[in-house]
């Protein structure tokens, strides 16, 4: 009788290491791709500091759940990689629900952050990247010259540099940067409030879909393109939802935070088909903006042919 168990034990350890060197494809029909909306609210999150009026009561009354600050996560189950669009300071929360929906259990730190502009809540959460929290080594922040060079010159966020926390990448507006062969991304200039950097949009570019990412500008007659003409090209468009009409700040001249307010945009669209209108989910909402915590207000802009961004949405790029 021949002995085959020598025979078979190697069969065994050569599919053992079959299995571990294999990397595992999205199930068929399983988007490759995808982008996850991980916040709505403008930089002073939902509830606002200091705030006691209606709005934010809501939230302390227990009727309407806390928004977290504007970012998106892009998923590549392709290559295994996640990315991050904006540095807010939810960051331990996005980046663990980002983690959770990528269900890459290997994966310490985003494979890049992207970064729109210098207004506290698009890069703050850079911190949690330093030595009194993740001690996270060479994330790379990609951004416009301005921005990075802010980062590298001002504390905190220097000691990140020095440290090697961070690594910086310049990026150039109308220049692609290709993630890898499944994503691309495209950074343009908007007209904002550039105290301390310029001020970004995106494209985000999926193997299928484009989606346009606008957080902040200052009003769409300022751009130097239409607005119409660009979301013809894109197959969605999450846009600049500040405030919703003006006199929403009393006692406040509203043309020192010049953003289009969500009537406005609402308006200048108003005429283009329901498909393009469609393509618009309206994000960044600043507290005061009844789209964050009024039901009949989404619905009234619904109705209309618009969207409204909600944390947890998933969009298959």
């Amino acid at each position: 009788m021949q002995n085959h168990s020598g025979i078979t034990i190697m069969k065994w350890i050569g599919l053992a290491l079959l299995l571990s060197s294999y990397s595992p494809k999205p199930a068929l029909n399983a988007p490759e791709v995808e982008l996850i909306i991980l916040g709505v609210a403008q930089d002073g999150g939902y509830p606002h500091i200091g705030c006691r009026k209606a709005c934010c009561e809501r939230y302390y009354s227990g009727q309407e759940a806390r928004k977290t600050v504007v970012a998106l996560g892009i998923i590549d189950h392709v290559n295994e990689q996640v990315y991050l669009i904006e540095a807010t300071p939810d960051l331990p929360e996005q980046w663990r629900t980002l983690l959770q929906t990528a269900a890459f259990p290997d994966k310490k730190t985003p494979d890049g952050i992207f970064i729109t502009h210098a207004h506290i809540g698009h890069y703050s959460g850079l911190m949690y990247l330093g030595r009194e929290a993740l001690g996270a080594h060479q994330v790379p922040v990609y951004g416009l010259p301005r921005m990075l060079d802010f980062l590298e010159k001002n504390g905190p966020w220097s000691q990140l540099c020095q440290l090697q926390n961070i690594a910086l990448h310049p990026i150039f507006p109308d220049s692609a940067v290709v993630l890898n062969d499944q994503v691309k991304i495209t950074p343009f200039l908007v007209p904002h409030r550039d105290e301390y950097s310029e001020t970004a949009g995106f494209l985000i570019e999926g193997p299928n879909k484009k989606v346009l990412f606008i957080p902040d500008i200052d009003k769409w007659e300022k751009w130097n393109r239409p607005l119409d003409t660009v979301l013809e090209q894109v197959d969605y468009a999450l846009l600049d939802a500040t405030f919703f009409r003006d006199g929403e700040l009393p006692g406040r001249s509203m043309k020192e935070v010049p953003h289009p307010f969500v009537a406005e945009t609402m308006t200048l669209l108003s005429e283009e088909s329901p498909e393009l209108r469609s393509k618009v989910l309206f994000i960044h909402m600043n507290h005061s903006n009844p789209l964050l915590w009024d039901q009949q207000s989404r619905e009234a802009v619904e109705t209309a042919g618009f969207g409204v961004a909600k944390a947890g949405m998933h969009i298959t790029l």
